[in-house]
């Protein structure tokens, strides 16, 4: 089969196209055929030397879309429609950037849902994570929404719009970002005003009955400085490349008695991501994608993903 392999980290061009051969099933595994998937910030870590766990040669690849081409559980039947996302996929063993894949069989997902390829390759990782997010902050229609680090090139912000514009379109929303120059587009996918982020600081007065945390600790007692009385925030990014709240004292820092919930892809299950699957038929929502590549071009997809360019979801599609 062909494979994206990996031998040692550094830039895009490290990413080589080659023959390897098929995995075989073995117990508790299955093999799946790769329709397929979205390229991720992780990923491109893992690439850089930046995964310290991660071995090479390494088939990278956190997420899919395919078909089971051989299983070995019952609950598992050749031809039928399956998701996978984390766990160690493309980190402990080989992922998705291949036209097979195997995979243990606890991490393989059936779905059900009428989406073609190109919609559902869009679908795991980002807006799981998206969805996730959006079920933590229990938003009403009455809410002022913001998400902070809504332009960032992991397309969460882009996802999050989408869906939560798709079943409530009159809740007011807002996207923080550190330059203006991405404001049309931000309109574009659903937003209602586009805040300039300064030095971690938003340049307004402006409370919010919910705030969608993506740049993470790093600016999470600014986000607390405009959070309305019991409002919610969700802190799901780590944009900020800071992982701890150093120092946060709760009573004193949950302002206007706020609460803070948190959302991790990697928590998953079956029936949540069916829901979303089934919430993005029941409400329509629209997906957009901001490049398509095929398993050759996944080079040039890091290339994209990097650029000043990237600003939603970046997938490959196997012919």
């Amino acid at each position: 089969m062909k494979a994206v392999v990996i031998h040692e980290a550094g830039g895009p061009e490290k990413l080589i196209l080659q023959d390897v051969p098929t995995p075989q099933p073995r117990p508790g595994w299955s093999l799946v055929k790769v329709k397929g998937f979205g390229i991720n910030h992780s990923e491109i870590f893992t690439r850089e030397g930046k995964s310290p766990s991660v071995s090479f040669p390494r088939i990278l690849g956190i997420e899919c879309v395919g078909e089971v081409a051989e299983s070995t559980t019952p609950a598992l039947t050749a031809g039928q429609k399956v998701v996978s996302i984390m766990g160690e996929m493309g980190r402990a063993f080989d992922g998705s950037y291949a036209e097979y894949v195997l995979l243990p069989n606890e991490q393989i997902y059936p779905i059900k849902t009428s989406l073609d390829w190109k919609t559902l390759a869009a679908l795991p990782e980002t807006y799981y994570t998206a969805y996730g997010s959006m079920l933590k902050l229990q938003i009403r229609s009455s809410d002022k929404v913001l998400v902070r680090g809504a332009t960032s090139g992991v397309g969460v912000g882009v996802a999050f719009a989408c869906l939560l514009k798709a079943r409530f379109p009159d809740v007011i929303l807002h996207g923080s970002s550190r330059s203006a120059n991405k404001a049309a587009r931000l309109r574009d996918a659903g937003f209602d005003a586009v805040i300039i982020d300064q030095n971690g600081t938003l340049q307004t007065d402006e409370q919010y009955g919910r705030i969608l945390e993506l740049i993470g600790p790093a600016t999470l007692r600014n986000s607390f400085d405009h959070i309305a009385e019991r409002g919610i925030v969700c802190n799901t990014g780590l944009l900020g490349n800071q992982w701890y709240l150093n120092g946060f004292d709760p009573i004193m820092e949950l302002k206007n008695d706020s609460y803070l919930t948190s959302f991790y892809s990697g928590l998953v299950n079956a029936e949540r991501l069916n829901a979303l699957f089934a919430y993005v038929d029941q409400y329509n929502v629209r997906v957009p994608i901001e490049r398509v590549f095929s398993l050759s071009e996944v080079a040039d997809a890091h290339r994209f993903l990097q650029s000043e360019h990237s600003f939603g979801k970046v997938i490959v599609l196997n012919d």
